[in-house]
C-alpha cells in the first residue's frame, strides 16, 4: 500500500513564486499493482507475426526498466514514473508523456517539480507517465542525448502496456515547455500533438510541425525572459505558416489574461484538444527541418546522417505515385515507401524540380521490412520499399 499523505495545493506549482497556494485536499492513494501483474494484465504478442517478433524482443529489453522505473542508457539515467486512467479502447491506450519544470538547479529541487508533475494533469484515458530528467542542467529535457530515452518510453508503453503508437502526446511546463520546443519538431514523426506550457523557445524552427498539431499555452503576464512576448510572435509564425499552407500547421495559441508563470490550469485544457487527435505516419507532404540532433530518419524520408547539420531542410510530397522534393540540402534521399504510400502495383516517379531522378516499379522486400522496423522501432515504420535518389 501507498502511504497516506497530506498535500498542499502548493505541491502542484512548478516554480518558487509562480502558485498561488489556496487550499489543501487530502488525498489517499490506491494500493499499486506489482510491476509483474501489471505486465501479467497487458502485455500482447503474437510471436507468429514480425510485429509479434519485435514487440517481444522490446518487451525483453526493457522489462529491466519497466520493473526498476527506470531507463538507462549508457553513463545516463531516467527514472520514469506513471499512472494509468480509464479503460483501454479498442485500438490501445493512449501516452501522455508529462515533462517537469525545474531546469539548471539542484537535484533536489528539480526532484521536486517531477514530483509535481506526477499530480498536474489527468488524462481521461491513457497513460500518464512523468519522466525525470536524466540533468539538473537548464537544457535538462533536451539534451542530445534525451531522444534515445523517449523513444525507449514510448516502445515500453507500446510492448507493455497496449499503447497505440499514433496516440502517443507530449506536453511540458516551464523547463518541461522548453523542451516540449525542441522535442515536438525534431521528434514531430513520432507524436499524435504537443502541448508547450510556459516554456522558452529559443531558435527553434516550427518547420518540422508541418503534420504535428501543436498547443501555445502562456501567462500574459510571465515577463521572464520575455515569455510572454516571444510565445505570442512564436503564434503568430504558426499562423503564417498555416496561412502558407492550410492543411498543415493545425494549431492554437493563448496567452491566457491576468496570468504569470503559472496558469491555474487553464492549460489543462490542452489535454482533451490533444486527445482529439492521432498521428499520421504518412503525411503526402513532410516538411523537415534538422534541429539541435541530427536525424536519420524523418516520417518515410532518409538522408545521410552525416551530411546533416542544424537548419537543413528537406521538403518532399507524394501525389498519386509521384514523388517531388524540393528545398533539399542534401546529395542523397531514401524514400520509403508502402501501399498507405503509393500503388506499388504500379510504377513510381521521383521527381527533383523539373528532374526525372527515378521511375520505375518496386518490388516489396520482407527483409527492408524487418529491417525498417528493427531500425525505426516503429511498427508504423517498417517499409516494404525504398528507392534512394542522389540530387548532386
Amino acid at each position: 500500500m501507498r502511504k497516506i499523505t497530506l498535500l498542499t495545493a502548493a505541491a502542484l506549482f512548478l516554480l518558487a513564486g509562480c502558485g498561488n497556494p489556496s487550499e489543501e485536499k487530502q488525498e489517499i492513494e490506491e494500493p499499486e499493482k506489482p510491476v509483474e501483474e501489471v505486465i501479467q494484465d497487458y502485455y500482447k504478442v503474437d510471436k507468429s507475426t514480425l510485429e509479434g517478433q519485435w514487440r517481444d524482443s522490446v518487451h525483453t529489453a526493457l522489462f529491466k526498466a519497466l520493473k526498476e522505473k527506470r531507463i538507462v542508457i549508457g553513463q545516463n539515467a531516467m527514472p520514469i514514473w506513471w499512472k494509468i486512467y480509464g479503460n483501454e479502447p479498442k485500438d490501445g491506450r493512449s501516452l501522455y508523456i508529462s515533462l517537469h519544470g525545474g531546469g539548471g538547479t539542484t537535484a533536489e529541487t528539480n526532484n521536486g517539480q517531477w514530483n509535481n508533475q506526477k499530480k498536474l494533469y489527468q488524462p481521461s484515458e491513457g497513460v500518464y507517465l512523468c519522466p525525470r530528467a536524466i540533468t539538473n542542467t537548464w537544457d535538462l529535457h533536451f539534451r542530445p542525448e534525451s531522444d534515445a530515452f523517449y523513444e525507449k518510453i514510448i516502445q515500453l508503453a507500446v510492448t507493455c502496456w497496449n499503447v497505440n503508437p499514433n496516440k502517443v502526446y507530449l506536453m511540458g511546463y516551464s523547463a518541461g515547455g522548453d523542451g516540449v520546443w525542441r522535442l515536438a519538431p525534431r521528434m514531430a514523426d513520432h507524436w499524435a500533438a504537443a502541448s508547450m506550457m510556459a516554456g522558452h523557445p529559443g531558435d527553434v524552427s516550427l518547420l518540422s510541425l508541418r503534420n504535428l498539431p501543436f498547443m501555445i499555452w502562456c501567462g500574459a503576464l510571465d515577463s521572464d525572459y520575455d515569455r510572454n512576448k516571444v510565445c505570442a510572435q512564436r503564434i503568430e509564425e504558426m499562423d503564417k505558416l498555416q496561412k502558407d499552407d492550410p492543411e498543415g500547421y493545425i494549431h492554437e495559441g493563448h496567452i491566457v489574461a491576468g496570468k504569470p508563470h503559472w496558469m491555474d490550469l487553464e492549460d489543462a485544457k490542452a489535454l482533451p484538444w490533444m486527445a482529439k487527435f492521432t498521428r499520421n505516419p504518412y503525411p503526402k507532404k513532410v516538411v523537415w527541418c534538422q534541429g539541435d540532433v541530427m536525424k536519420e530518419y524523418f516520417y518515410w524520408l532518409g538522408i545521410p546522417v552525416s551530411e546533416a547539420k542544424k537548419g537543413n531542410k528537406l521538403t518532399a510530397t507524394v501525389e498519386g505515385n509521384t514523388i517531388t522534393i524540393s528545398d533539399c540540402d542534401y546529395t542523397k534521399v531514401r524514400i520509403f515507401l508502402n501501399d498507405k504510400l503509393v500503388d506499388l502495383s504500379k510504377p513510381v516517379v521521383v521527381m527533383h524540380e523539373e528532374k526525372k531522378l527515378f521511375e520505375g516499379t518496386l518490388t516489396p522486400s520482407d527483409a527492408l521490412l524487418r529491417k525498417t522496423l528493427f531500425t525505426r522501432n516503429d511498427p508504423s515504420y517498417s517499409f516494404p520499399c525504398m528507392v534512394e535518389v542522389s540530387l548532386d
